[in-house]
């Protein structure tokens, strides 16, 4: 396996954590009114993800799935965060097109109705994208 491929999951993660950080600014922005900072943060989310889907794809693609090397109450848990992550990873690029859309298209009227339901579901997908990494990657079993 090539360095290119190997360094993916750490690209990977670092992504996700950037996309977190953005969708937290973004929202802390709008919450101060400040429209044109909370725009740049959530398109700069918005390609991160992008990014890192590219990248993830090619890792995978390249490598097959990986086997998590833990056992026992480990094991357990790393399913479950995986299972709920990959679940709600199918929904957020969903979720993302239709609510930047809205936001594009300056329907603020439901913009923000589905912007509630897309920030908890993207922000919990990132931030156990980075979990998962850690526990498969990072941590010794």
């Amino acid at each position: 396996m090539s360095l290119e491929i190997t360094i993916l999951p750490t690209l990977n993660a670092i992504l996700n954590a950037l996309v977190a950080v953005l969708l937290l600014r973004g929202w802390i922005f709008i919450r101060r009114r400040r429209i044109a900072e909370h725009r740049r943060a959530m398109l700069g989310a918005f390609m991160g993800s992008v990014i890192f889907l590219a990248s993830y794809l090619t890792y995978h693609f390249e490598v097959g799935s990986v086997r998590f090397p833990g056992r026992g109450a480990a094991r357990a848990i790393y399913l479950a965060i995986l299972l709920t992550h990959t679940v709600l990873a199918a929904v957020v690029p969903v979720l993302a097109v239709v609510t930047l859309g809205l936001a594009l298209r300056r329907r603020f009227d439901l913009h923000p109705k589905i912007a509630r339901w897309t920030l908890p579901v993207w922000l919990y997908v990132s931030v156990t994208g980075v979990v998962i990494y850690v526990m498969l990657y990072r941590v010794s079993w």
